[in-house]
């Protein structure tokens, strides 16, 4: 692929090395100068300019390009530059990075898929406070729904998965064992050390705790 990146921040440069180093080619645009001179430097095209600014863009390859991602600090300047590349130049995968979270609900609407970090590290902080002995992993929608992650007890060491999953609270996703995971069916067997993977109800944390013995 052809990725068009749209700020040279600590996103922005992940992605660009991460792309790289798989193979594809990038081009990055950021207003300040200074951060190509900063950081180690990247093989594909380097501008300054505003990350939505036509010229630029255009610079940068967009007219060719398979992706194009907002990385920016600014949620203005990335939902600009996204809808630029999408309606004006047609790039069939277009991502933004958002800090607010209603905006990001909002965006993902328009169809251009989202990225808010202030949601997602929000949700994972409170899951923790409130159940520190259970890692959170993913939060859906706002957080209504979060994936979580926790060693088998022994108390359920032979248990099968529709002994544990509770209907609209609790729902086993997958297990990891011996370093793989794999997807369960109903009937399936858990072990005493698996690492499971269950979508809680967000309000189910007593229900969870109950279930793990960790009451």
């Amino acid at each position: 692929m052809h990725v068009v990146i749209g700020g040279y921040g600590r996103v922005g440069r992940y992605l660009a090395h991460e792309l790289e180093a798989q193979g594809h080619t990038i081009a990055v645009i950021d207003r300040n100068p200074d951060v190509y001179e900063e950081f180690e430097g990247i093989k594909g095209l380097r501008l300054n300019g505003e990350v939505f600014d036509r010229d630029t863009l255009i610079k940068a390859g967009i007219e060719r390009a398979d992706a194009f991602a907002a990385t920016t600090s600014g949620d203005n300047s990335n939902i600009v530059a996204a809808r630029v590349a999408r309606e004006r130049f047609n790039v069939p995968l277009v991502v933004a990075r958002i800090f607010d979270p209603k905006r990001a609900m909002i965006y993902e609407r328009f169809g251009i898929p989202t990225v808010s970090a202030v949601q997602w590290s929000s949700s994972r902080l409170l899951a923790m406070l409130l159940d520190p002995k259970v890692r959170s992993d993913y939060a859906f929608g706002e957080g209504e729904v979060v994936l979580v992650d926790l060693e088998v007890p022994d108390s359920l060491d032979g248990k099968r998965v529709l002994d544990v999953e509770l209907p609209r609270v609790l729902s086993v996703v997958a297990i990891e064992r011996d370093g793989k995971a794999i997807l369960l069916s109903d009937t399936d067997v858990i072990n005493a050390g698996d690492q499971l993977f269950m979508a809680i109800d967000r309000d189910s944390a007593p229900e969870l705790r109950k279930l793990m013995g960790l009451l």
